[in-house]
């Protein structure tokens, strides 16, 4: 990330499909090939994680676990695991340009039993279990105990098996055998595809960028399997959670909810759990984004029960010596820091120490007091990466309508529209003129959406998450790109 270059910001969820939900199938070859044609390097995803409760791919149910909704069922009906007209009958939802996550759901995970079902296990199946093993053995156990316990989080299942005794994990893994087998087997063709379509995009010229929340959802395989690696009661139930105090985006904060790490605990066992997730993405990822990286510096630390984030504290991370530790035993690892919000000096401090590239959103550049700051395009430091705007932000022209209008008037001539230039494309070409190495924008801003594209309203549930492109976009948009990553020196030449 060195040299100047830009690529696009859309999640594989919302890519055009007949079965209602974006996949790794041909759609996504077709999307690369757009990036291609765009001159573009990069295609930015969200997490790839298994989504559950609010359908956020910021809470999975395991750190390591892929989401079978992505699965392409196309593969499965060329191997004679499910019939064709089983597949296009199915009911997927009735809007095109909406994930309907409960039918998808339902729906795909039908599908995949019964291809678990006629499936044979392989040398492919069995190489990956056994090299899996350290976290698709709890995984796919967890998964198999949320069936049996009608969906309820872990922390409400029999005292037995919530605290893992020995006799408990003998039972149910006797028991739930063949459900265990079939997560299992989603797993296995979930990054099946996943490496196909990775090394695909990399064939092409394209690298991926994926992203890491930095917490994990207390309703996970991680805190169930591994409980002693974050801050909980005897009950399970976490002392403290993470958030964020009042800002932009909220004015009682964020209360994600999620557990707080005991970096006490993580640090005498060398980080081995954050080592092994780093490695991981490294094999799915080129690059990796992590979500709120200023906490490993100093987290905001909420007592569990509140009501809101307003009453938190503020406590020190593990710093330097957590990177220090991936470095000696991964190397080097092409990360982005995702630096947005409440930034102290120790912050920035630790973002220089470790070289990687913040972040900086034009959106967030234009204000009523018409007052110069780090988001604005001449203020970029090379390295970093530039957006119009994040999946937690508002498309560009939602924003622009919806902007007071001392801001409105402050973006107006700062981008200064050209006369055949649609405003969309004056926010994305202010990014690409910045001395910013790179230049990632969201595929609804391309598109010139408003509202109706918005991927994500932070502190609220329902509704998220959940927007998709109706079919691939036009050519012309791909010219378009291309013109100006090639007029700003970002094009993209393999």
């Amino acid at each position: 990330m060195n040299k100047r270059s830009c690529g696009i910001l859309m999640h594989i969820t919302s890519l055009p499909s007949p079965y209602g939900i974006g996949t790794l199938g041909r759609e996504a070859d077709c999307f690369a090939n757009w990036l291609r044609d765009a001159g573009q390097r990069f295609w930015q995803v969200l997490p790839i994680g298994p989504t559950g409760y609010g359908d956020s791919p910021y809470q999975p149910f395991s750190s390591f676990a892929g989401n079978p909704l992505m699965i392409d069922l196309d593969e499965l009906v060329e191997q004679g695991l499910l019939s064709r007209e089983r597949v296009e009958q199915a009911d997927y939802g009735a809007d095109p340009n909406y994930v309907d996550f409960e039918k998808v759901s339902r729906t795909k995970t039908e599908l995949l039993r019964e291809a678990s079902k006629k499936f044979e296990d392989d040398v492919g199946y069995t190489s990956f279990t056994l090299d899996e093993a350290d976290w698709l053995d709890d995984y796919a156990l967890f998964m198999a105990l949320k069936d049996k316990f009608g969906g309820k989080p872990w922390t409400l299942w029999d005292e037995d098996i919530k605290l893992r005794t020995p006799e408990a994990l003998e039972r149910y893994r006797n028991e739930l055998r063949d459900e265990i087998r079939f997560r299992k087997f989603s797993q296995y063709i979930f990054f099946r595809q996943w490496d196909r379509f990775h090394h695909y995009c990399n064939s092409i010229g394209i690298e991926i960028i994926g992203d890491i929340p930095i917490y994990v959802s207390p309703d996970c395989a991680d805190v169930w399997a591994q409980p002693e690696l974050f801050e909980l009661e005897e009950s399970r139930n976490p002392k403290r959670v993470a958030g964020v105090p009042p800002d932009y985006f909220s004015a009682t904060g964020q209360l994600w909810g999620n557990p707080l790490y005991d970096w006490e605990e993580m640090k005498a066992r060398g980080y081995d759990w954050w080592i092994e997730r780093v490695r991981k993405s490294t094999q799915n990822y080129d690059v990796l984004r992590i979500d709120h990286f200023r906490a490993f510096d100093t987290y905001y630390a909420i007592p569990f029960g509140q009501k809101t984030a307003e009453h938190g504290k503020w406590e020190q991370g593990p710093g330097i010596e957590l990177f220090d530790a991936i470095k000696a035993e991964l190397g080097k690892v092409n990360i982005i820091a995702e630096d947005l919000g409440e930034i102290f000096d120790s912050v920035k401090m630790l973002l220089r120490k470790t070289g990687f590239p913040g972040m900086r959103v034009l959106q967030f550049g234009f204000n009523p007091d018409n007052a110069d700051n780090d988001h604005l395009p001449h203020s970029y430091p090379k390295n970093c990466v530039a957006y119009t705007g994040t999946h937690d932000n508002a498309t560009v022209m939602q924003w622009y309508s919806e902007a007071d209008r001392k801001s409105r008037a402050m973006a107006k001539r700062y981008l200064k529209k050209g006369l055949l230039e649609g405003r969309n494309y004056s926010f994305i070409r202010s990014v690409y003129a910045s001395p910013a190495n790179l230049a990632v924008i969201p595929m609804q801003d391309v598109l010139c959406l408003g509202k109706e594209g918005r991927m994500n309203v932070p502190s609220t549930l329902g509704g998220n998450w959940n927007w998709r492109m109706k079919k691939m976009p036009k050519l012309s948009d791909a010219s378009k790109l291309r013109e100006l990553a090639e007029t700003y020196f970002r094009l993209n030449v393999n």
